[in-house]
């Protein structure tokens, strides 16, 4: 290959990142060594080349220290920091960080205690429980190592959207630098944008499908070909996700994108639909059964209406009623990022944010928005440094004296607790003072489902509050919902004219999918915000949009697609 150096290079700064992060060294370092990594796996050009014109910190995330490892490797066909940081550790050891939730730190301190240096050690003391005691580890801490490991064994461990995504995003870099590829797709639940994702299936179509195999199987972030042959390969990511890749010619694309995008139970339905037509659909295309001429396959419009369908947006593929919508003219117009007019959710350093007030107004208005709400936390929430009645009249003072300096509108809100009890952080004469108000569970997580829901139900029945965000409290993959009663919840919402939340975050995401479909039938209002506490955070909008568009959601059921007027009419009638 043209670049087999740029891949050996790439391959030891992922294994430099994983090292210092062992280390603890610096997150900063950490992501310059991944960034870096990623830069050569992405470029066409052979590094060596670059490197004779002296160009190479002109390459994107390419800095004068990665710059001089490159030029060291090289030289002399090594790196001595990276020698220097294996140290002795046998090449096992770096697959312990496959596993999840054990952690760079975790590692080491086991690997340094009790001698830990590959996952079949790990398993074998976590099984004779001689690991307990040693860096923290404790009798459920071993339960829950030893489900990692199974779940790395088989590889069914799900990957979070984001996460997904963003590992996708880099292979299709990959694949598209390197030459051969003429269209890309990512398919599967991913393209269906599910929350978590067990694995990652690309399309390609390419006049040389052997050289985009031999692209994808040697990439450096790949750590095993499970896989490999002429016109497809599957390998397993240095993250632990399977990938799939597959080379289809351009007449069977369409048909091939919509048999991979799924899910299994929406192509059971329109394989039913075709079969009752006399036609039979696979990846290759659509098919009379008696002729079997192609009747369509280069592209999914043509796939769906051969069975007199509509094209249907992945997001809708569940067998969730989009089947007969299509057939009868009844698919919803979904939201769109361009829909959004302003965040209803978003912090700032005077509680737990990162970003200084003013920062985060000209980060909003530079996306274009007409509004952006600032509600840090309140006083309850010690561990956010929540703000104080007298601290958050302070804030709100200063955002009216900003407020001339900026074309969008800088709402004054507060994400109030809603205690134990249902009564809210602030008293209503505070709350009063918002233009508005975001009731929210941070505490006492562990209530019974009757002391959780009499809780929620009583927050919303605050005359002031106005949105309930993240209504179920969970995290992906650290801490499930709370027990409560969402139809009690939705109930309360919409007798009190409330809205609730899809939070954007990428571990929250919450509210999901079924449950913000359900409060949309209802006639409840969505706000989709972000939860901003750092400065890329603004960009997991389309992360909420996605959950939304699962929802069936579109831009008149959610409130910040609302102008500015009608929010501040919504929030505070009469003011």
């Amino acid at each position: 290959m043209e670049a087999v150096k740029n891949f050996e290079i790439a391959r030891l700064f992922y294994e430099m990142a994983s090292l210092l992060e062992v280390q603890n060294e610096n997150t900063f370092r950490v992501r310059a060594y991944q960034r870096g990594a990623q830069a050569l796996e992405t470029l066409a050009e052979d590094v060596a080349t670059v490197a004779a014109r002296g160009e190479l910190t002109r390459l994107a995330g390419i800095g004068k220290d990665l710059a001089s490892a490159i030029d060291e490797y090289l030289r002399t066909g090594a790196i001595a920091r990276l020698d220097t940081l294996r140290g002795g550790y046998p090449p096992s050891f770096l697959t312990l960080l496959e596993i999840r939730g054990l952690g760079p730190k975790t590692a080491k301190a086991l690997y340094d205690t009790v001698g830990v240096d590959s996952v079949p050690k790990l398993e074998e003391l976590c099984r004779t429980k001689a690991i307990i005691g040693h860096a923290g580890v404790r009798e459920k801490t071993c339960e829950n190592i030893l489900k990692a490991i199974e779940r790395w064994k088989v590889g069914q461990a799900r990957t979070v959207l984001s996460t997904a995504r963003g590992i996708a995003r880099q292979v299709v870099e990959v694949l598209r630098a390197h030459g051969g590829v003429d269209r890309i797709e990512v398919a599967g639940s991913l393209r269906r944008m599910r929350e978590t994702v067990k694995d990652i299936d690309i399309l390609v179509t390419s006049r040389e499908p052997a050289r985009v195999i031999r692209t994808f199987t040697t990439m450096p972030s790949v750590v095993d070909v499970i896989a490999k042959g002429d016109t497809k390969a599957s390998i397993r990511h240095q993250d632990g996700l399977a990938i799939d890749l597959r080379v289809v010619p351009p007449e069977s694309f369409g048909a091939a994108l919509q048999y991979f995008t799924g899910s299994k139970d929406h192509n059971v339905r329109t394989r039913e639909m075709a079969q009752r037509m006399g036609l039979t659909i696979s990846e290759y295309g659509v098919f009379e059964v008696k002729t079997g001429r192609r009747v369509a396959g280069a592209t999914e419009e043509d796939v769906y209406a051969a069975i007199g369908l509509a094209w249907i947006p992945p997001e809708l593929r569940e067998n969730g009623g989009e089947i007969e919508a299509a057939r009868d003219g009844r698919l919803p117009a979904l939201l769109t990022e361009g829909d959004i007019r302003g965040d209803l959710h978003a912090h700032t350093d005077w509680s737990d944010g990162q970003l200084p007030l003013e920062r985060l107004v000209e980060a909003a208005q530079a996306r274009g928005y007409d509004y952006i709400i600032v509600s840090d936390h309140s006083k309850s929430t010690t561990i956010a440094n929540g703000l104080t009645a007298d601290a958050l009249r302070a804030q709100i003072a200063k955002i009216r004296a900003l407020q001339p300096r900026f074309r969008i509108r800088i709402l004054a809100g507060s994400e109030c607790d809603i205690l134990a009890d249902g009564t809210l952080d602030f008293p209503d004469d505070v709350l009063g003072e918002l233009d508005v108000c975001l009731g929210a569970v941070h505490m006492r997580y562990k209530q019974d489902r009757e002391s959780m829901t009499r809780r929620i139900v009583r927050g919303l029945g605050n005359p002031w509050v106005n949105i309930l965000v993240h209504p179920t409290g969970r995290r992906l993959g650290s801490r499930d919902p709370y027990d409560v009663d969402m139809d009690a919840v939705f109930a309360a919402a919409k007798a009190h004219g409330k809205a609730v939340e899809i939070n954007c975050s990428p571990e929250r995401l919450d509210l999901n999918d079924v449950h913000a479909r359900r409060a949309a039938e209802l006639g409840i209002p969505i706000a989709v915000s972000t939860d901003t506490h750092h400065l890329s955070e603004l960009a997991n909008l389309d992360l909420g949009i996605a959950m939304a568009r699962r929802a069936w959601i579109g831009p008149t059921q959610v409130v910040n697609t609302r102008p500015l007027a009608d929010v501040l009419r919504w929030a505070r009638p009469g003011r």
